[in-house]
């Protein structure tokens, strides 16, 4: 199959740029640049219009009338999902982690503005029957003449992934014209996993000389390697890509997830606060801001070698800081 072969409905601003940190790469000793997909623009951006732009065209072929996701109750997933239900003339029904906050801020608001269903669900309900509450859900709109498309937390599909070997074939494109050599090292959030094996996959497309450096910000209920090789061949084997991956093939960076999925670190506020200072770039407490402060901490070790070619995929989230306010300042 070829990656054009796939229907997609278009909703982000694409090309996103890819913009040359001077400041900070000077500082760590790299040759660093950003890839902006926080700047995909629809529902204030972020890597997961990507992923959506290939699942809609399922949705909608199979006749739904109703997306059902999951996240975090910050999930910027859960908020580009509702975005795009809206867009399509669906409803959305948004699974999220944890309690009803009483203040309704960042994602939350636009979920609320998009006009999307909540269902808040306690964290051990969550982490072990995700699956059966969201399948709940479906067969409750089944009932009421409804047709339901569950879309996993990140939309973490085979088909979903497509989106992130499309966004290296865009980059690799994008250096091509600018002359520029293939990055050594990407640098990318580990959460759901399907941004990151697409982005593996990607490269072995179109960049098989670089390598992917995953900065995990979330626990896992399997060993997160293993996950993300279980993942990427999936992906592969969706595409027709004849290479399949192991946990000892990845580079996952797995000290920078602190206490836990969406607590804050200091390193991660460090980070938020060294790219805003020395580039105006914002990053997010959740995903980005952890996943940079991976990449310095990276840089300073060795890790990364000092004059490499660095590529940090920016995946957005930046509503989310209105919601951590207290802790960042």
């Amino acid at each position: 199959m070829q990656l054009s072969d796939l229907p997609r409905y278009p909703l982000g601003v694409l090309p996103t740029p890819v913009e040359r940190l001077d400041r900070i790469g000077a500082e760590l000793g790299i040759e660093l640049y950003a890839k902006r997909d926080d700047y995909t623009a629809f529902a204030a951006g972020g890597n997961k219009i990507r992923k959506l732009e290939y699942l809609l065209p399922d949705a909608i072929a199979k006749g739904a009338t109703l997306l059902i996701t999951a996240g975090g109750v910050q999930s910027n997933h859960a908020r580009m999902t509702a975005a795009a239900a809206a867009k399509c003339g669906m409803k959305s029904l948004l699974v999220l982690r944890g309690e009803r906050p009483n203040a309704v801020q960042g994602n939350l608001l636009l979920d609320t503005l998009f006009g999307a269903e909540f269902d808040f669900v306690p964290p051990e309900i969550f982490n072990t029957q995700l699956d059966a509450v969201m399948q709940r859900h479906a067969e409750a709109a089944a009932k009421r003449g409804e047709r339901a498309y569950l879309i996993p937390v990140g939309g973490s599909t085979p088909l979903g992934a497509m989106g992130y070997v499309n966004c290296i074939r865009e980059t690799a494109e994008q250096y091509a014209a600018a002359g520029r050599p293939a990055p050594d090292v990407i640098v990318v959030t580990g959460g759901s996993g399907g941004t990151l094996a697409g982005i593996l996959v990607g490269c072995a497309m179109y960049w098989p000389d670089t390598k992917v450096m995953g900065v995990l910000v979330t626990v896992s209920p399997i060993p997160y390697p293993q996950r993300v090789a279980n993942a990427v061949n999936a992906a592969a084997e969706f595409i027709g890509l004849d290479r399949r991956w192991t946990p000892d093939d990845l580079w996952i960076e797995s000290g920078h997830v602190g206490p836990g999925y969406g607590i804050l670190t200091d390193e991660c506020v460090a980070a938020i606060k060294l790219a805003a200072q020395h580039e105006g770039m914002l990053l997010d407490p959740v995903y980005t801001g952890k996943t940079f402060a991976g990449l310095i901490a990276a840089a300073r070790s060795g890790k990364i070698a000092r004059g490499s070619n660095v590529l940090f995929v920016h995946t957005g989230g930046s509503p989310a800081l209105y919601h951590y306010a207290p802790q960042l300042v």
